[in-house]
Order: C-alpha cells, then sequence, then structure tokens
C-alpha cells in the first residue's frame, strides 16, 4: 500500500492512478489522517458488485426495530412551520 498526502497527490496524480491500475491500493492522507483510497476500477466493480453491503444487512435485520422508535417530531425555533401565518 502506498501512503501520500493530498498535497502530493495533486502533483503526482497520474503516477498513483498509473500504480492503482496495477494492483496498488493508493491511501491519501490529511494531516496524516487517511481520507480517501484510490484504486483499479476491476477493484472497485468488484466490491461494488456483491449481493448486499453490511449497512444494506443491518438495515434488514433491524427493520422492525426502526419503525418502532416513535420519535417525537414536533416543530421547533430551528424548523418552524412555515404553513402557518406568522404575522397573525
Amino acid at each position: 500500500m502506498c501512503r501520500t498526502s493530498i498535497y502530493d497527490a495533486r502533483n503526482n496524480f497520474s503516477a498513483l492512478v498509473k500504480m492503482a491500475e496495477e494492483g496498488e491500493v493508493v491511501e491519501l492522507t490529511r494531516y496524516d489522517k487517511p481520507v480517501a483510497v484510490i484504486i483499479s476500477f476491476g477493484e472497485y466493480s468488484e466490491s461494488s458488485n456483491k449481493e448486499e453491503d453490511w449497512l444494506t444487512l443491518w438495515r434488514k435485520e433491524h427493520k422492525d426495530d426502526l419503525y418502532d422508535l416513535e420519535f417525537d417530531l414536533k416543530p421547533s425555533r430551528e424548523c418552524p412551520d412555515y404553513s402557518k401565518d406568522p404575522w397573525s
């Protein structure tokens, strides 16, 4: 795995894409923290062709729990009810 900053990646983008095409995973960092990854299109299509990702599986597993939470959705100052006339 190759690791480089976004700043350096801007200057060497073509070389990094070539590395990704050859199968190398390129990790982009900002302030030494990983923020993005460059992978080959083959790896991307392989990972996106999975039947279901973990989030979809989790949603299916907890489907009943999510709808039983009964949130109180009263309007607040941050979300005023504009259907009423504020000047009346």
